[in-house]
């Protein structure tokens, strides 16, 4: 990057050059030399210290807000972003803040949460890790029993109930319906898919899962995987 000549241009100001001798010599357009000088008086520096100071102690002085953003910022690892976002309840937020946590035992400085993702999507699409899925509107919906098991407190037992969380969306326009159960059996998945259809207020053309072991009788390590009718 291209720095204002800060020390030159106020070394030369204090020999007695006028401002359009001073953009002429030291190249530099006349705004610079008017933005400098206005600055250093208003930072009270006197020509002791002017000589006192280097360059770049002259120019953060002068110019902190553009020598902040010239901080190098800790390198992330995004391949192990990727990993760790396959994981079950992994978000961007919980790995920013361990990549935060890290930088602050290093003593580097971490980027902030913006940038982690911003540069994340950017970092992904250089590699193609990305595959645009077309959908319609009203023809899929998909189910699952998703995330990790989920609990309450039962108010009268005192007791902590597990509970597991059936999720629905429609992929065209991320309309969701999610419902808490008490088990994952197949009375209870079909309970909630009626449940389901009655909450969007209409019946699409399919209803995808993903490796439902509610809908799978057995899965045997050859021959073909049989699957529930019902």
């Amino acid at each position: 990057m291209n720095r204002i000549k800060a020390k030159e241009i106020l070394e030369a100001r204090n020999q007695g050059l006028s401002m359009n001798e001073i953009a002429k010599t030291l190249h530099v357009s006349k705004h610079s030399v008017s933005t400098v000088c206005s600055r250093a008086t208003a930072k009270g520096l006197t020509q002791q210290r002017l000589e006192a100071m280097s360059d770049t102690e002259i120019y953060t002085l002068l110019f902190p807000e553009k020598e902040a953003s010239n901080v190098i910022y800790a390198e992330v690892d995004y391949e192990y972003v990727t990993a760790e976002l396959k994981r079950t309840g992994v978000t961007m937020k919980l790995l920013h803040e361990e990549y935060t946590d890290k930088c602050r035992a290093d003593g580097t400085v971490p980027v902030g949460y913006t940038k982690f993702c911003t540069d994340y999507k950017i970092w992904r699409d250089s590699r193609d890790y990305s595959d645009r899925v077309i959908h319609k509107p009203g023809v899929t919906i998909e189910v699952d029993w998703a995330g990790p098991t989920m609990s309450y407190v039962d108010r009268q037992s005192k007791q902590e109930v597990p509970v597991y969380l059936f999720v629905a969306c429609l992929p065209y326009s991320q309309y969701t319906y999610v419902e808490a159960c008490p088990d994952m059996k197949q009375s209870t998945w079909i309970r909630c898919n009626v449940h389901m259809l009655k909450y969007i207020k209409g019946v699409p053309l399919r209803i995808r899962c993903d490796n439902l072991k509610t809908g799978v009788i057995t899965h045997p390590r050859e021959g073909e995987i049989v699957l529930n009718d019902q």
